[in-house]
């Protein structure tokens, strides 16, 4: 991103925060949710997806800049930056670096529009390590789901899918993206 568009981005975001969310973090701190209007001004900006690629939807922050937004996140309720968080890191970047060409074209605009990610370890035993899973991703091992959407009980859009990343088998050590479609019933938490 060239610095006048990101010094445009981080001037939004700072109004965002000084003037949408931190009026309302008693209504947050209430309510365990970002209120809609504050999640869809942030989706309207491009939060959602600020690191993923701009081919994609996203705005295509660096490093640096994730940084410098994420100050800007923490002038306010520690609620606020996990509503978008997983989408542009773990789960995000996990499509970024590991998912297929396919899975990227399909999941990543959805991601950068606003949906909510997840990530999940396959087992319960690995905690939060998942540099050595014993098991191979697999729709039956799925333990445990967590979104980032300002700890709201429910997701306010699900893309219906988990994107996990492990080994696609016992045998095989190759960690990808494994994207699992979740049921309409599953819960959310």
């Amino acid at each position: 991103m060239v610095a006048a568009d990101f010094k445009a981005v981080r001037d939004a975001v700072r109004r965002l925060v000084r003037e949408d969310a931190v009026p309302r973090e008693d209504e947050i701190e209430e309510t365990d949710a970002i209120p809609e209007d504050v999640r869809r001004k942030a989706a309207d900006m491009g939060l959602f997806g600020y690191t993923l690629p701009e081919e994609h939807g996203g705005l295509g922050a660096t490093l640096s800049e994730d940084v410098q937004l994420a100050f800007e996140f923490g002038r306010t309720t520690p609620a606020f930056r996990p509503m978008f968080g997983t989408n542009n890191g773990i789960a995000g970047k996990v499509l970024v670096n590991a998912g297929t060409e396919e899975q990227q074209r399909h999941w990543l605009p959805r991601l950068a529009e606003g949906a909510v990610a997840s990530s999940a370890l396959t087992e319960a035993e690995a905690g939060s390590d998942p540099q050595e899973p014993r098991r191979g991703v697999r729709r039956g091992n799925l333990r445990a789901a967590t979104t980032s959407d300002g700890h709201s009980p429910r997701p306010p859009r699900c893309v219906g899918a988990l994107p996990v990343f492990g080994p696609s088998s016992h045998s095989d050590r190759q960690r990808t993206a494994q994207p699992l479609p979740l049921p309409r019933s599953a819960a959310v938490t």
